[in-house]
């Protein structure tokens, strides 16, 4: 056998920068314990390794799960807590079920579908598209999977019909803009729903940490109405600063009954699929009054998608992403919920809340988020970023007046909403990127106007909604 090669030098930032936290005690504020000093410092050591990536996220993880119990910062049977949470596992079974949609191939002759009704231009082939996203987001926790499983290869495909190819110097024929909406629709979408990201849940569960309940169905109608707005308004923008130079799209219908030709007739599989994924939906918005939480509707539908033959035990045990999630989320989460309870967000959101204090709760959650957006341009990982700052901004939010609730999810929208920032942002950023339709320049340029209509959209509209229906 052959050993792992490591790229040893993405080890030294982590390691110096822990180091020096772990070091600096001595000096540390006075509010702060020790305990809660020392687990700051492997946490921000834990952050740098998933941003820097010397092994994969969930190895890094594990160290970094490791040296907490080994330094005795955390007890062992505290520390081993953090793999029971039942959002995470939420967001496990939730990849099983995005699984089922790939390997029955319902997920593409949605999309294909869309493509042949709403079609005829190259801005209808941007919504139709972004509505499959809409549709699938729900069941698929992993945007990246979403974006780069089943959206990137039709939109390839759809391009490269159309002559559009940056190979040869063609993308702005319609493959530029078509990838660039794509990137803005997924990351829309999975703001909208609480099962649409694996950040989300996270989010939830460290507001959930602070007495704040943030349901599936609470998250959903909160996002619905700037999701919208978002979804409608940002494609046409793009299309406007970003236009293609095919215009119209005749050929598309004769593209996908080509495609559909090919698929044949829907299977059993794929009406199965569909079935379990109406029962998952139903039960995730009726889940309150049935007393049935979401991570249990998860659950109910991976059992169905077992039972039915869609996917096998194998299936499970080979979906790596859901296994690699539930590791390194687990971690992060307990690194996160210990820093809360040995009291070091306690003290940051003291010491960050007492420089905004006498300000208006209004103006606060705005400086909070537009700080909370562009500090991504430091992390390549939302649920990184999540993990990092989501609760000291939270606890911040809610001592200078903001409402719990309001701040809650503000701030859960804005960890998928800042990554129109880089094309390193988040997951489906470098594969959508990588394609070499857009350049980096441009990648840049339109992030930055956009980051701005999302601001006027969630803050503005989002709000406002969420009062007219008692969210806050």
């Amino acid at each position: 056998m052959t050993l792992q090669r490591l790229d040893y030098k993405k080890f030294l930032a982590p390691i110096i920068v822990g180091l020096i936290i772990w070091f600096l005690s001595p000096i540390k504020p006075a509010g702060v314990s020790l305990l809660a000093w020392h687990m700051f410092a492997i946490f921000v050591a834990t952050i740098i390794g998933c941003i820097t990536q010397p092994l994969p996220i969930g190895a890094v993880a594990i160290i970094g799960f490791t040296l907490t119990v080994l330094t005795g910062t955390v007890k062992m049977d505290t520390a081993i807590v953090g793999f029971g949470n039942a959002s995470i596992w939420l967001i496990a079974m939730a990849f099983f079920i995005s699984r089922g949609f790939i390997k029955t191939g319902l997920g593409k002759r949605i999309a294909v579908l869309f493509v042949r009704t709403f079609g005829k231009s190259t801005l209808g082939l941007a919504y139709s598209l972004l509505g499959v996203d809409l549709i699938l987001a729900p069941a698929t926790p992993s945007n990246t999977a979403r974006a780069g499983g089943i959206m990137y290869p039709i939109i390839k495909s759809l391009a490269e019909e159309f002559g559009s190819d940056p190979k040869k110097g063609t993308e702005r024929k319609m493959g530029s803009f078509l990838i660039f909406a794509e990137f803005h629709g997924d990351m829309i979408t999975a703001a909208m729903f609480l099962t649409a990201m694996a950040g989300n849940p996270l989010a939830a569960s460290l507001a959930g940490q602070m007495g704040i309940h943030v349901s599936w169905m609470g998250w959903f109608l909160a996002g619905l109405v700037p999701g919208l707005v978002s979804l409608i308004v940002i494609p046409f923008v793009i299309y406007k600063m970003y236009p293609p130079e095919i215009k119209k799209t005749p050929d598309a219908k004769k593209w996908a009954d080509e495609q559909l030709e090919q698929m044949g007739k829907i299977t059993l599989p794929e009406k199965l699929m569909a079935g379990i994924f109406i029962i998952a939906l139903l039960l995730w918005i009726l889940g309150g009054m049935l007393g049935i939480d979401a991570t249990l509707t998860a659950f109910i539908a991976l059992s169905l998608l077992i039972l039915s033959g869609i996917l096998t035990w194998s299936d499970v045990l080979h979906e790596t992403g859901a296994w690699n999630t539930l590791v390194w989320f687990s971690v992060l989460v307990m690194m996160a919920s210990q820093l809360n309870k040995l009291g070091f967000i306690p003290w940051l959101s003291g010491a960050i809340g007492g420089s905004l204090k006498g300000m208006n709760w209004i103006l606060v959650m705005i400086i909070l988020l537009v700080a909370y957006f562009y500090t991504h341009y430091l992390f390549a990982s939302s649920t990184a970023h999540i993990s990092a700052m989501y609760s000291a901004f939270l606890a911040v939010a809610i001592s200078a007046g903001v409402p719990p609730m309001l701040g809650a999810l503000m701030l859960g929208f804005f960890g998928n909403l800042d990554s129109s920032t880089t094309h390193y942002s988040n997951g489906p950023a470098p594969i959508l990127y990588g394609s070499g339709y857009v350049k980096q320049s441009e990648w840049w340029r339109m992030n930055a106007i956009l980051g701005i209509l999302y601001f006027i959209i969630w803050i503005v509209i989002g709000s406002m909604w969420m009062k007219l229906i008692g969210m806050w």
